[in-house]
């Protein structure tokens, strides 16, 4: 059994006739009448009903070509996957951002590539503080969208476009608030825990960022975890705004100030990718549409 005989089986049925077969498939009718009596001897079955004028499908046949639609349509998949391939498309990509970046912000360029390039596989790797551009560094990723103020970047190896800006603020539950009425200090905090993300990669390895020295804390591994147990009473700490904005609202979270800590911290977010490191094609077209996004948002720091 062959895609050819399938083919043929299925101009077959659905035109009913030789003469109007041959003419799609650009072949002579007794090539084609060889190739179904062909399929036939080796299936052992009648395919087709020759009684009358048209060729009709017996109750076998039936069978037989939703089966051979379903073949047919894989083989076509497969030859479109061959072509994506040998064009030098990418059979997968790799997008690692910091895990406090709002994914909406390229949600439609991942859309756009998505549908552009459907048979490439965009893998989405979140990480933490310095995480994300880690796996930059030991070519894990394909690109990274992280904040770059702290990371040490050299700009003669890596190319950066600044997406947005947004803010970590610090929030706690009105239950943790109401423990201390006139909240000034971060000393007043220091029995209770500050909620602290884990670094995934290794650039702030032996240091505790933004944590006072005998400061009781929860060490967790995502913002998800984090937001659970500030929004239980459990502890307190930075969440970006965009994150807890319904809960602000509805107060179940509240912003307060603290003399030695910045009650919000501005973060300036970029997409960036090694000059050594030559993209693929699906890559480099997602690099194009973030660099579009740079050029548009430049000024516009909402969150």
């Amino acid at each position: 059994m062959t895609l050819e005989q399938l083919k043929m089986l299925k101009m077959v049925a659905e035109q009913g006739t030789l003469k109007a077969s041959s003419e799609r498939l650009f072949k002579t009718q007794a090539a084609i009448s060889q190739g179904i009596k062909q399929l036939e001897r080796q299936l052992g079955i009648q395919l087709f009903d020759r009684q009358k004028y048209r060729l009709v499908l017996t109750a076998q046949g039936r069978q037989i070509y939703q089966r051979a639609l379903k073949l047919l349509d894989q083989a076509r998949e497969i030859e479109m996957l061959s072509h994506h391939y040998m064009t030098g498309n990418e059979a997968s990509i790799t997008l690692a951002f910091e895990g406090s970046f709002n994914l909406l912000k390229v949600l439609p360029i991942l859309e756009e590539i998505q549908c552009q390039y459907p048979d490439t596989q965009i893998n989405l790797q979140q990480e933490y503080l310095t995480g994300a551009f880690n796996a930059l560094e030991h070519e894990n990723t394909d690109m990274v969208i992280t904040p770059a103020g702290q990371l040490g970047i050299n700009s003669k190896n890596v190319q950066a476009l600044a997406l947005y800006t947004g803010e970590l603020i610090n929030v706690a539950a009105p239950q943790l608030l109401a423990r201390h009425a006139n909240l000034h200090s971060v000393d007043e905090l220091v029995k209770e825990y500050q909620i602290v993300v884990q670094d995934s990669g290794t650039g702030t390895k032996g240091l505790t960022l933004g944590v006072k020295e005998g400061q009781r804390c929860w060490y967790v591994n995502d913002l998800t975890t984090k937001k659970i147990l500030t929004l239980s009473g459990m502890g307190w700490g930075r969440l970006p705004r965009y994150l807890v904005e319904e809960e602000l609202k509805n107060g179940a979270l509240e912003r307060f100030s603290l003399h030695e800590v910045e009650d919000e911290m501005q973060v300036t977010y970029y997409a960036i990718k090694q000059r050594s490191r030559l993209l693929g094609p699906v890559a480099s077209q997602l690099w194009k549409r973030l660099s579009a996004l740079s050029t548009s948002d430049q000024g516009n720091n909402d969150v």
